[in-house]
């Protein structure tokens, strides 16, 4: 997979075969074995190119790394606590790529998120905060001139 993602076009499995021989030996049947397993597993699609197939990527590496974080940390019984160990084992850049990629979806969070927050809180407790039912219906307040 990690040439097919990387050549992101059609690849045959003689074009895979004589990358991989340039570091190691390996045979023609044990890539087309492979190339059909992916097939069947359903990572790549592949159309018939003359007497051969030319194999795709069906997702991209980002999707597929996303997908096997997202099965792992929902088999677990205790997610949050999960999430904690994964952060704890991340080094200062992968630290610093999730909080990027935390503020390219926060927008998305916060329209989701119930519960108040600093501009939605109630200046006197026993009042119900503006949108805090957290139904996604737009407040009164919610004008260019509020500032939201």
């Amino acid at each position: 997979m990690t040439r097919v993602w990387q050549w992101n076009r059609p690849v045959t499995v003689r074009e895979v075969l004589e990358d991989l021989q340039q570091e190691r030996s390996i045979a023609y049947t044990t890539v087309m074995t492979v190339m059909d397993n992916l097939h069947q597993k359903g990572w790549v699609r592949r159309e018939v190119d003359g007497r051969a197939y030319r194999y795709t990527a069906v997702s991209t590496r980002a999707a597929y790394s996303a997908a096997l974080m997202n099965e792992a940390w929902s088999q677990s019984d205790n997610p949050a606590a999960a999430l904690v160990a994964f952060f704890g084992m991340m080094s200062a850049e992968q630290r610093e790529a999730l909080q990027d990629a935390v503020r390219m979806v926060s927008p998305n969070l916060t329209e989701t998120t119930p519960g108040p927050t600093a501009e939605t809180a109630p200046a006197n407790p026993a009042e119900p905060a503006a949108g805090a039912a957290g139904d996604g219906s737009p407040t009164d307040d919610a004008t260019p001139d509020s500032g939201r």
